[in-house]
């Protein structure tokens, strides 16, 4: 007697990185015995591609949502896998109730998150986001204005950064600080103290303890703040935030829109309280306020802190590794 083929092999789970994997997740998934599906599904045609399809892990970054609807009208998910940390684009609770895996590689992309932070701190301090706008248009013929225009530049070497959530991406933010010589203070509801392992190419290093303040004491002595925190029912930073700070602040958030008030943050902007304002997030995305996008003030990226090769490589073997260990039981 012939045996049918799915009495001669194992059939293979099916994989759907619907908002992309690395090259090197791929195969290692597919080396673990899983078929990798890499379609762009809208979200209003995910419930019937991954019912025709019999998919059985979703992974996601941060545009695909994954709602209770989405669970109960498909059977056949058994692993939803977040690419990055935040995973307020998932009913994680309800998911999880539901018998199913949830993951996500807050491990990955700390590194790329942090040193995005400083390319806007940089930036901001010697106006590099103003110059690359204002030299293309005029630098052939105002170049000595422009030169004056910009020429007020600040060291960040000296100066107090205030870090608000003490992760891992708070703490390599921390490592970076300490690295170019500026103090460190940090504020964390679970975090009362860390060990900050500075490494050196040589094999030295140093430990650096920090202990973390108060949020109000952040507030009032930090020439730079910046923001690493969960998703927010509520404003973290708003109007009587910002009366705290120095004035000529400077602040990052390249967290989760939300957590600042962004129209608390365009008035302080023009009231001179905030002198440097750098956003990777914003509270309406893909489509930020024009007061925002058009604000010279602002430094602005479209939310690419994790958006590194080097980070999607790792996002890519983490999700993977976490997936055969969980389905290959």
């Amino acid at each position: 007697m012939q045996l049918s083929s799915s009495e001669t092999y194992k059939k293979k789970m099916k994989v759907l990185a619907n908002d992309g994997i690395s090259q090197s997740g791929i195969e290692a998934l597919e080396a673990g015995g899983f078929e990798v599906i890499t379609t762009k599904v809208a979200q209003n045609q995910l419930e019937n591609f991954i019912n025709e399809n019999a998919v059985d892990v979703i992974l996601v970054r941060s545009a695909t949502q994954v709602r209770q609807e989405l669970i109960d009208a498909c059977p056949s998910i058994k692993l939803i896998g977040r690419g990055g940390v935040g995973m307020d684009n998932i009913d994680v609770d309800y998911a999880i109730n539901q018998g199913l895996h949830v993951i996500n590689t807050p491990n990955a992309s700390s590194s790329s998150v942090a040193e995005l932070v400083f390319a806007h701190l940089f930036g901001m301090v010697r106006f590099l986001h103003q110059a690359n706008r204002e030299m293309p248009l005029e630098g052939d013929t105002r170049f000595k204005d422009l030169k004056k225009d910009f020429a007020g530049g600040t060291e960040l070497r000296g100066k107090t950064i205030g870090i608000i959530g003490f992760g891992r991406i708070g703490k390599e933010v921390a490592k970076i600080a300490l690295g170019i010589g500026m103090k460190v203070i940090a504020n964390d509801g679970y975090v009362g103290e860390a060990i900050i392992n500075i490494p050196f190419y040589n094999g030295q290093s140093i430990d650096v303890n920090i202990e973390t303040q108060p949020f109000k004491e952040i507030l009032k002595h930090s020439d730079f703040i910046t923001l690493h925190v969960p998703n927010q029912k509520q404003y973290i930073v708003g109007e009587d935030e910002f009366k705290l700070m120095k004035d000529g602040v400077g602040i990052i958030n390249a967290a989760r829109g939300g957590v600042i008030d962004e129209v608390a943050l365009v008035n302080a902007i023009d009231s001179g309280k905030v002198k440097y304002a750098g956003l990777d997030v914003f509270e309406k995305e893909p489509t930020p306020e024009i007061q925002l996008l058009m604000n010279p003030d602002i430094s602005l990226t479209p939310h690419i802190g994790a958006a590194t090769l080097e980070a999607q490589d790792r996002i890519g073997k983490e999700l993977a590794e976490q997936i055969i260990k969980l389905l290959s039981e």
